[in-house]
């Protein structure tokens, strides 16, 4: 356990140094100061952070790998190339390969997100993220295991073909975890001029917001707001305002229990489907 957590080289490391980071920066300043560091759930928030953080990734990429393999022998068969072997951006400068691949994973896991807002068994799922009512760093990382596959499953082929360098996926996925944790923040932030590219803690939390203020709600940028300004999407009222309530229409209805939480979703998508 102890070679997971202090190679610096592995996500998990990573993922505890820049939690520790919102953490001391919610403590310094606040945006709701009356919003308590150890509120209610937290407990459960936490085996999320680790569940979702390492041990649900590791177990999704093992299972995942298998899967693939399987493919490729498939298409082996019709001699078609593995999707990985393409590596449309070999021989680019990392921080290209940087840029190129932020920006389409991001925009690929807005639509992503958006689907699990309008598709009715997906959004099944998302709703755990969506039970918290103290908006915080840590709830970054309250959302149902079957959210990766989704994310994985759908983005997996165009981003493989990419073939990015194994070291710019790990500053992408760190630099992701550090803005989404941000987003969730207990923070006023905004980030000033750059508000329409990235996301914030001001932008991000009327996502939250019991009120929808759209169809089927508004702000799902990921790490850029940019897509939500671009496809009208985007909702930012003024800047002292902040939602009088967090949550989802009918959530007196959702579990509280950690089980329950991770068990109710895949009844309900069965009796949706």
């Amino acid at each position: 356990m102890l070679h997971i957590i202090w190679d610096t080289r592995g996500y998990f490391f990573w993922l505890l140094a820049v939690s520790l980071f919102c953490w001391i920066l919610e403590r310094l300043a606040p945006w709701r100061p009356e919003q308590k560091a150890f509120r209610k759930q937290i407990g459960q928030d936490l085996f999320f952070l680790i569940f979702n953080g390492h041990y649900a990734g590791v177990l999704i990429a093992y299972l995942s790998n298998y899967l693939i393999q399987q493919m490729n022998h498939l298409l082996s068969g019709w001699r078609v190339p593995p999707p990985e072997s393409i590596h449309l951006l070999a021989g680019s400068p990392l921080w290209a390969q940087f840029i190129i691949f932020l920006v389409s994973k991001d925009l690929l896991e807005w639509c992503v997100h958006n689907l699990l807002h309008r598709v009715p068994w997906l959004w099944e799922f998302h709703k755990l993220h969506h039970s918290i009512v103290e908006l915080d760093w840590i709830g970054n990382m309250r959302f149902h295991w079957m959210e990766i596959v989704v994310y994985k499953s759908i983005t997996y082929l165009p981003l493989v073909m990419f073939g990015v360098n194994g070291d710019v996926i790990l500053w992408i996925a760190v630099a992701s975890t550090l803005i989404g944790h941000l987003n969730h923040a207990n923070l006023k932030i905004d980030w000033w001029i750059f508000r329409y590219i990235l996301n914030s803690p001001r932008f991000h939390v009327w996502h939250h917001d019991v009120i929808l203020h759209g169809e089927h709600g508004k702000n799902f940028g990921i790490v850029f707001s940019l897509w939500d300004w671009l496809f009208g999407t985007a909702y930012m009222p003024a800047e002292e305002e902040q939602p009088t309530r967090l949550g989802f229409e009918g959530m007196e209805k959702f579990p509280e229990g950690f089980l329950p939480r991770l068990i109710h979703p895949l009844g309900s998508s069965l009796r949706q489907g």
